[in-house]
């Protein structure tokens, strides 16, 4: 379908009043005075998964369509071997029976904050776009770097918690905070902090509120309040903690592929990681007349993290959680997954419930339940807290024992 600029500029009029604004810059009040700009043509070719082992070559316009017909995939262009180093080791994962940690919990869930999270989200949605080939994207990426950086300087914890950028050549970089505990074995939480518009990317705005700024914001109030935790900033947990913000997540989960096979060229230790991707929309959930709740995606993620999450949920969340199916590479936990790393995803609903506002000018704040972010936010901190206190060489050992029985 061809559309005329007249009626993309239409489209990008409400856009623009909202963008986000540099200091200097509000003499500027139009993005494209003239018109729109011309697009390049692109014929550069990508290699893409749809499934395991279902691949093709498509140029970037391709992706797009194939995105707009609802299907997800890996760009493995530049990792498409990734898995391939540890896929002779990985073991069977193991987590906790139960939560435990409720003492120490209760008090870090009661600073979790929605104000914080709508005043960051307000900020976030406010650039033009976060499309990871754009300077908007790379700009949002640098407020979003300085954000995470200032909750660590209000910990005073900069001489032992870092948070810097994992560059990329497109870019927008991801972002990586790391709390070392005694041990190398790491707990992981992530959340993409790119958005597009998947009509014209480049050209059309892309506030993406829901998808990704949800999640993005979620899971920073929710290393925001693990920072107010003593032990943790001082280092007394048992594994490492990260919190990650992936880049170009929307072109084919390039950035946390990149970053999982660095850590398995590397070989890092991840113990098990967690992927927030939209957390923030209820209202066909209870249009459909169903009960609020978290969205536990059952499919291509590890069956035994995925139990041990649900625990989490039934203990500290005050709504429930549904089972649901999102397809092959649906978010970035699916990188952790290909390199051999136990990964599961949490979202706002159930698949056929979500936010049908995405991908689209009018992804915006307004259509956001922030008491329904807090719950995602509580999961968040829950999870991860739990699991860095968890003695996995222990529990490791007991499955051992209990497989040696067994026999």
């Amino acid at each position: 379908m061809k559309v005329s600029n007249a009626s993309l500029l239409a489209l990008l009029l409400p856009a623009v009043s909202a963008r986000f604004v540099e200091p200097g810059e509000s003499d500027r009040a139009m993005l494209y005075p003239d018109g729109l700009p011309e697009t390049p043509k692109d014929n550069t070719k990508y290699h893409i998964e749809l499934s395991p082992g279902n691949t093709r070559w498509v140029t970037e316009d391709e992706k797009w369509e194939l995105r707009r017909d609802g299907k997800r995939f890996f760009d493995i262009t530049d990792h498409p071997d990734l898995g391939a180093l540890r896929a002779s080791t990985v073991s069977k994962s193991v987590f906790p029976k139960k939560p435990t940690l409720q003492k120490e919990l209760t008090p870090l869930l009661k600073e979790l904050s929605k104000k914080q999270m709508e005043d960051h989200l307000t900020v976030f949605s406010s650039f033009h776009t976060r499309y990871y080939k754009s300077d908007y994207g790379r700009q949002s990426s640098e407020w979003l770097l300085s954000q995470v950086q200032e909750a660590i300087k209000v910990a005073g914890a900069e001489k032992h918690i870092n948070a810097r950028h994992f560059k990329h050549p497109w870019g927008q970089n991801s972002i990586i905070a790391t709390i070392p505990g005694k041990s190398n074995s790491t707990v992981v939480v992530g959340a993409h902090q790119d958005s597009i518009n998947l009509w014209l990317p480049s050209v059309l705005a892309a506030p993406g509120a829901d998808d990704d700024g949800s999640g993005t914001v979620t899971i920073l109030e929710a290393f925001r309040v693990l920072l107010q935790s003593e032990d943790i900033v001082k280092g007394n947990q048992e594994n490492t903690i990260e919190f990650h913000w992936y880049s170009a997540e929307e072109g084919g989960l390039l950035g946390s592929q990149a970053i999982f096979a660095e850590y398995e060229k590397v070989g890092r230790d991840v113990k098990a990681m967690l992927q927030q991707d939209m957390t923030g929309y209820v209202t066909r959930t209870l249009q459909a007349g169903k009960v609020e709740s978290v969205g536990v995606v059952m499919d291509f993620v590890d069956p035994n993290l995925t139990d041990f999450i649900k625990k989490v949920v039934v203990e500290y969340c005050a709504i429930p959680f549904v089972e649901t199916k999102c397809g092959y590479a649906c978010s970035d936990h699916a990188s952790a997954s290909k390199a051999g790393y136990p990964s599961a995803f949490v979202i706002e609903s159930a698949f056929e419930y979500l936010d049908n506002h995405i991908h689209t000018t009018d992804d915006l704040i307004k259509y956001l339940d922030f008491n329904h972010m807090l719950q995602h936010a509580r999961l968040t901190l829950a999870f991860v807290y739990e699991l860095a206190f968890a003695d996995f060489p222990k529990l490791e050992k007991g499955k051992q024992s209990e497989y040696m029985d067994d026999l």
